[in-house]
């Protein structure tokens, strides 16, 4: 059974992100229009792994999730999912793909059973022991209506179609918006609980950079169409820093690039930098000041300082 803690944490993994890859993205570009949505993105996802993807409103999170889910095909670049493009081929990725959006699609006249029943034919792994289980742990009663049911209930009925065939790859998009603690939880519960069945993989965006970082093993950061971090989660945390800097002149901030902002505080001044040690050491040393505190940052902290204009 998916257990319902408030403190559920994924078990250690071994993966290889040098692996085979589940989905990889080339060079792809997209316009909407005069809109340039998609600019030359490329990523690579490999078998195994939790991949956060994170973006302002509008950033073209969305329209990257269309393309791998084949519902709309590259305009230039390419897209593969399990080795085949998804635009050409949707019969042989979907029925290995689970799905989640944060819209409310589920046809409200319908029961429980019966959609569970709709859903079925289309997922040759369909499990329905599997489905009764999640029913039974997301307390969903199968005899009622879409319709009379609250929003988050709602959410677990579609996170139960979306894992009852145990898919290769789960797509989530903004699985918890909206949503209270409890069911957020339920849903992260049952991404540890997917991602624990050997060789599965799963890709979520999300705008709660905590619930990010407390399930990911990688994380894709897009800012207006553009891809500007991929990476091993980890990898990214150790190499930028908050750093602050003590100097004579209080007036400018440090004459030394930064991710966001120089923040001053007097003759402090605070940003997140991305230099070794030695190269920031002197850099600092040449403009007459020194280092007075460094630490590691979160992804929270990273993307929102990062992410002003």
């Amino acid at each position: 059974m998916i257990k319902n803690s408030e403190h559920a944490q994924p078990e250690p993994l071994e993966y290889d992100f040098n692996g085979e890859s589940v989905i990889e993205i080339a060079g792809l570009s997209r316009r909407f229009g005069q809109k340039r949505a998609l600019d030359d993105v490329s990523m690579a996802i490999p078998r195994g792994v939790v991949m956060g993807l994170v973006g302002l409103n509008g950033a073209g999170k969305t329209t990257l999730l269309k393309h791998i889910l084949g519902l709309l095909r590259a305009q230039q670049g390419t897209v593969s999912v399990f080795g085949k493009d998804p635009s050409r081929h949707p019969k042989q990725i979907l029925s290995r793909l689970g799905y989640l959006t944060e819209e409310d699609t589920l046809p409200g006249w319908m029961k429980v059973w019966q959609i569970l029943r709709f859903t079925k034919p289309f997922y040759p792994n369909w499990s329905d022991s599997y489905a009764q289980e999640l029913l039974e742990t997301f307390k969903i009663d199968p005899k009622k209506k879409i319709k009379q049911m609250s929003k988050g209930q709602r959410a677990r009925v579609g996170l139960t179609l979306a894992l009852a065939h145990r898919p290769e790859l789960l797509v989530l998009d903004e699985p918890s918006s909206g949503l209270d603690p409890v069911v957020r939880n339920d849903i992260l519960a049952a991404i540890i609980r997917t991602i624990a069945d050997a060789g599965n993989t799963v890709l979520f965006s999300s705008h709660l950079l905590d619930e990010v970082q407390r399930v990911s093993d990688m994380v894709a950061v897009i800012r207006h169409g553009k891809m500007v971090e991929c990476g091993p989660l980890e990898n990214l945390q150790t190499r930028y820093q908050r750093v602050t800097l003590q100097t004579d002149d209080d007036a400018s901030p440090p004459n030394i690039e930064a991710m966001g902002k120089w923040q001053q505080n007097g003759n402090h001044w605070s940003a997140i930098l991305d230099v070794d040690g030695e190269d920031l050491e002197k850099a600092v040393s040449g403009i007459g000041g020194k280092i007075v505190q460094a630490h590691g940052v979160s992804l929270n902290e990273w993307f929102l300082d990062t992410s002003r204009d």
